[in-house]
């Protein structure tokens, strides 16, 4: 089964609500996890995501939407939580990192090596070491040689899961398919996009988002791209592929309806 979940609300001043839409995997060997967002040290000490990001984005912060509650109300145990996928390690996707300390943590090395030691002054900005002072079991991943869906290197976390190397929003971004029990696929495309009208052809977004994402990208031409790539594969597929992103809300409403069995 597979469940969506919202881990994080936004109301910035300036633009629509945004959420942090996440993943959750029921699996023969216990629970995955997509993403994160916000977790239960975010919000003990709000201070530790920094004034200008609050600022900026406004989060909530409801105690009910870090992943560890949403698992609970699902009935669900945290601790059968064996594997987390992270498309990034910015704040709003890794801060429930800590409430899953037994947890294998997927994520593409050149990603983790930008969050330990940031070679950059904006890569510095928009990583929180706090949200993994726990020291996670770190598993590094190389960009490997398997193809899927058109996408070469991508790599393998067994039959039902795969990261797809989708770099630019940062250094090491990555797109996490689940295969669905029907056969086909869903891709959480992390912040490849932000709004759902960037997956159609032609792209519409509008233009203060368009220029948040520019802001924060760490390789705007390579982002780009891989956008392209991305309605490509939403044309070519159809029903086989559902690509959403992590904080359009709309996409999180229409797939959160009813969980994939």
């Amino acid at each position: 089964m597979i469940h969506h979940l919202n881990c994080a609300t936004f109301r910035p001043l300036i633009g629509a609500e945004m959420v942090a839409h996440c993943l959750l995997v029921e699996r023969p060997g216990g629970l995955l996890l997509v993403d994160t967002g916000f977790g239960t040290g975010d919000l003990a000490d709000p201070k530790r995501l920094e004034q200008p990001f609050r600022a900026l984005t406004r989060p909530t912060l409801d105690p009910a939407e870090p992943a560890v509650a949403r698992i609970r109300a699902l009935g669900l145990d945290p601790a059968d939580v064996t594997d987390i996928a992270l498309t990034h390690l910015d704040r709003d996707h890794a801060g429930g990192l800590s409430d899953f300390p037994q947890a294998r943590v997927h994520v593409y090395e050149a990603e983790l090596e930008a969050a330990l030691k940031p070679p950059t002054f904006m890569e510095k900005s928009r990583y929180v070491p706090a949200q993994w002072a726990h020291g996670p079991q770190w598993i590094r991943h190389r960009t490997a040689g398997d193809a899927w869906l058109g996408f070469s290197s991508v790599t393998a976390l067994g039959d039902d899961v795969i990261l797809v190397p989708l770099f630019g929003h940062s250094r090491g971004h990555a797109g996490v398919a689940v295969r669905r029990p029907d056969g086909g696929w869903i891709l959480h495309a992390g912040d490849s996009y932000f709004n759902i009208g960037e997956k159609n052809t032609p792209r519409t977004c509008p233009a203060t988002l368009r220029a948040f994402q520019t802001v924060l990208a760490q390789d705007n031409k390579q982002r780009h791209a891989n956008q392209e790539r991305l309605r490509d594969l939403v044309s070519a597929q159809g029903d086989d592929l559902t690509v959403f992103c992590a904080h359009d809300p709309t996409e999180l409403a229409e797939l959160a309806v009813t969980p994939a069995p």
